[in-house]
């Protein structure tokens, strides 16, 4: 590796790059994403450089660099997005795209594509008409997607720089060590980026303070301890992409003066501390890091912190005391913006990793170029980790402005199972539920706002009519109350008195007077927290209590929950006339609730039971003699309640 000491060098080595990879004449591409590598695909790229290298052909990169040609090669590249159909296989330069791909089909792809110039159909994505799709732009799934952030994930080989180069890796930061500071932040401002960790606070304003402001170092912290534990959009990039992230970064220190930066990471993704760790040293040895980048007396280094994965380290002041050694709480307000103190006291930029990949295409496309996708209020796109009831599940990118009903029944596949949609959640656990009536809202931060959710990291549930949404605000607050980080009474308390009163309604225990009290605490916590996470934290309540009301009536009035879920309100029968007295349900109840001679109807004794569903799941499906109900009990309502209200 010659270490790049001129910013003129870059394209020089780009061309170099691409001419390297053209010698390439049929490439294999295995996803080496966190889903793909758990589903065997790193055997799986074994066994494709065993049969190459069999074939006689030599699989070695570095000859590539070289100047030598090779009939085939193979690589690694990151996630493509389709989890739930890994491992996945693309095979360049046609993009023929496989998927559930295994050790045993290897060989027959390599003889296809090698010798007779075929694809495997079977392998190839089926699409709900019985077709196949050849290419991965042909699946429904990525039809309607632009992938901007994701755009290199899948593509190049995240553990080798060159070939980020060869995707025009690292122009943008020639161009800028070209610019003055104050053009950087510019293009930045015109472009209309806001911050995707959650908040959308605009990403060029954030910069020009932390340049305006007084003191020294100043740092650059990346935020890739992801808020929401069910998205894994911020891995997936610092995996499939880490030295877009690394050169947004590095723009960003030029952007605002500053020298030192930190790559805050929760350690039990050990795919992205690894690769990170890679990536910072290539860039280093290609004088792209550290002293004197590209010879123009610009010096910035990276160090990457291993965080512990606590729920409240999203929120910027906890991080930076986190980094520092401290315990990760936040800063009681009013206080200082991080732009002006943070890190040590000293002035520094926070934003989101997807913020960040963003930049380097921002600066050599342009500031309008950006702004032209999206809506006027939220440019660019929106990453989702789509998952719950859908058919196709995994990692998006849509432009913002894009609706739900465009990503739940164009992209997602719709409900499976014939099931009717229900509702969807945005912005994990600190987010809200929407109903089907809000379909078709265009998603960006200000509709979001505005309908009670958030954008949040990028979590996207879908439910539909066998989720309880009471059951869902209580599993939300749940997670918010082991989460709290205990400082403020108001998230402390105010959020544990939250989960009592959602665990009472769903014991059947609920009372007319919860309903006032869920949204009188709500706004409690969330106008008198001191930070983001308690701020937030009502959301699912409140938007559960705004658009399903009438599901936390039927708990507290009739004692019943529509969806079948709330174990209190629901019982199991045996419907007389399909069981056939198989047995299998009391074989299988774990409390001996069942009995029943064998050829005879059995019963379930309802003092016995104890909702666990077993004998419904163990019930043949050719008889379904289990049935699973929730009566409509409806419940007197003492005469002297309201007056005891008043």
């Amino acid at each position: 590796m010659v270490p790049i000491t001129s910013p003129s060098q870059m394209a020089e080595i780009k061309e170099k790059c691409q001419a390297a990879l053209a010698r390439q004449k049929v490439r294999f591409l295995v996803c080496a994403g966190t889903g793909c590598v758990a589903g065997g695909s790193l055997d799986v790229y074994e066994e494709f450089k065993r049969l190459i290298e069999e074939k006689g052909i030599p699989v070695d990169v570095e000859l590539l660099y070289e100047g030598q040609e090779s009939k085939a090669g193979i690589g690694i590249g990151g996630c493509h997005g389709f989890c739930q159909m890994g491992p996945l296989v693309r095979v360049e330069p046609k993009e023929t795209f496989y998927t559930k791909v295994t050790v045993k089909d290897v060989e027959e792809i390599v003889t296809a594509t090698l010798d007779h110039n075929t694809v495997v159909e079977r392998l190839l994505y089926q699409n709900p008409d019985g077709s196949r799709s050849v290419t991965e732009h042909d699946v429904p799934f990525y039809s309607t997607q632009q992938r901007i952030v994701l755009g290199k994930c899948g593509v190049i080989n995240p553990e080798d720089i060159r070939e980020y180069f060869a995707a025009e890796g690292y122009q943008a930061l020639a161009q800028v060590l070209d610019m003055s500071r104050e053009q950087v932040i510019d293009t930045v401002t015109r472009s209309g980026l806001r911050g995707r960790g959650g908040a959308g606070f605009p990403a060029g304003r954030k910069w020009q303070s932390c340049l305006q402001a007084t003191g020294s170092p100043k740092y650059i912290v990346c935020n890739g301890d992801e808020g929401d534990p069910g998205a894994f959009m911020d891995r997936s990039v610092l995996e499939g992409d880490p030295f877009a992230v690394i050169e947004g970064m590095t723009i960003a220190a030029y952007s605002v003066g500053a020298s030192y930066g930190y790559i805050y990471v929760r350690a039990e993704y050990p795919l992205a501390v690894k690769r990170l760790f890679k990536a910072l040293d290539q860039a280093r040895q290609y004088q792209l890091l550290g002293d004197n980048i590209m010879g123009t007396g610009f010096d910035f280094d990276l160090k990457i912190f291993q965080g512990a994965g606590a729920f409240v380290c999203g929120e910027s002041t906890a991080l930076t005391l986190s980094i520092e050694g401290k315990r990760g709480m936040p800063r009681v307000s009013p206080r200082p913006r991080t732009t002006e103190i943070g890190l040590w006291d000293k002035p520094t930029i926070l934003n989101n990793v997807k913020s960040f990949a963003y930049v380097p295409d921002i600066i050599r496309k342009g500031a309008d170029w950006f702004k032209a996708i999206g809506t006027e209020t939220s440019s660019g796109t929106a990453v989702f980790a789509l998952t719950g009831n859908i058919t196709n599940s995994g990692l998006i990118e849509v432009p913002m402005g894009t609706t739900f009903r465009e990503i739940i029944f164009n992209l997602g596949g719709g409900i499976p199972d014939g099931q009717k949609f229900k509702a969807v959640q945005t912005g994990g656990p600190s987010g809200g539920c929407l109903p089907e009536s809000l379909l078709d809202l265009p998603i960006d931060f200000d509709s979001l706002d505005e309908a009670g959710a958030i954008m949040g990291s990028g979590g996207m549930v879908i439910m539909d009519e066998r989720t309880c949404m009471v059951d869902v605000a209580r599993y939300f607050l749940d997670f918010t109350v082991i989460e709290s980080c205990g400082q403020c009474v108001p998230c402390r308390l105010g959020t544990k008195q939250l989960l009592e009163v959602l665990e009472d309604i769903c014991a059947g225990k609920g009372r007319k007077e919860d309903l006032a009290l869920l949204e009188e605490l709500s706004h409690a916590v969330h106008a008198a927290s001191i930070c983001g996470l308690g701020q937030t934290a009502a959301n699912p309540v409140l938007t559960t209590l705004r658009y399903f009301k009438e599901e936390f009536e039927a708990h507290i009035f009739d004692k019943c929950c529509p969806a079948k879920v709330c174990k209190a309100l629901i019982s199991f029968v045996i419907q007389e006339d399909k069981c056939k007295g198989c047995g299998m349900c009391a074989k299988h109840c774990p409390v001996n609730a069942i009995s029943g001679e064998k050829k005879e109807v059995h019963v379930i004794d309802q003092s016995l039971c104890i909702q666990c569903g077993v004998c419904m799941e163990k019930c043949p499906k050719k008889f379904q003699a289990v049935d699973c109900v929730s009566p409509r009990i409806k419940v007197a309502e003492p005469e002297n309640v309201s007056a005891a209200a008043d």
